[in-house]
């Protein structure tokens, strides 16, 4: 693993640079936190490992830079400050572990190993896009070409449904299922209904239709 390793304390970094190279890791490390926050956010690294007591910026700091830039490496903080309310404002600020100093490497090694198995977070997704269409996540609404839709709550579950299966067939079953929540047939035109809504408000007054049904089948969102 590429490893990124901020501390000043010369000694300690001696020690566990030296340890982790041997256990056939690839480390860099830096004494400076301002640095610390640069090289993290050029990215390339499997994990940073972080002292909360660094010149020029605190561990923490970075650790928060970090996690608004949306940088999801693991991050271990590896310090002396030890209290309940250090660990809790540490793990809250986005530490993916927290270990307390004076510490065993072995302990600091099988951390590392967790962190490793475990599988890689996705980035936060803000916006689907289909062509000119664009859902945004946050506000629930829509646009294309550059004029913004507004969306009852169910159109927009049924609309993110299709977006996030473009080109997929969905059948009047796979979307009672997963946008009404029904695993039974109301015998109802719900779905008839809410996609004719839909389609006056993403397809008809634009020049080209995506939401397409297939007779018998089902519907198809495709740009």
């Amino acid at each position: 693993m590429k490893l990124l390793y901020a501390e000043d304390d010369a000694e300690a970094a001696r020690y566990v640079v030296k340890s982790l190279l041997a256990e056939g890791h690839v480390v860099d490390h830096l004494a400076d936190g301002r640095d610390a926050l640069s090289q993290a956010m050029a990215g390339g690294y499997d994990m940073v490992i972080l002292d909360r007591m660094l010149p020029g910026l605190d561990g923490l700091s970075v650790l928060q830079a970090l996690r608004a830039a949306r940088v999801t490496a693991p991050v271990i903080l590896l310090t002396a400050m030890g209290s309940i309310d250090d660990r809790v404002t540490g793990l809250r600020a986005g530490a993916d572990d927290y270990m307390v100093k004076p510490f065993a490497f072995v302990e600091l090694l099988a951390r590392i190993d967790t962190l490793r198995r475990r599988p890689a977070l996705q980035a936060e997704v803000l916006e689907l896009v289909a062509g000119d269409l664009v859902l945004d996540i946050a506000s629930r609404r829509a646009r294309r070409d550059g004029q913004w839709i507004d969306l009852q709550p169910r159109e927009y579950l049924l609309l993110r449904h299709f977006m996030e299966r473009q080109g997929r067939v969905q059948t009047r079953t796979v979307l009672l299922e997963s946008v009404w929540g029904l695993h039974f047939d109301p015998k109802t035109s719900v779905v008839e209904t809410h996609i004719s809504r839909l389609r006056n408000k993403i397809d008809r007054p634009f020049a080209k239709p995506y939401l397409t049904t297939l007779h018998g089948v089902g519907y198809v969102l495709q740009p």
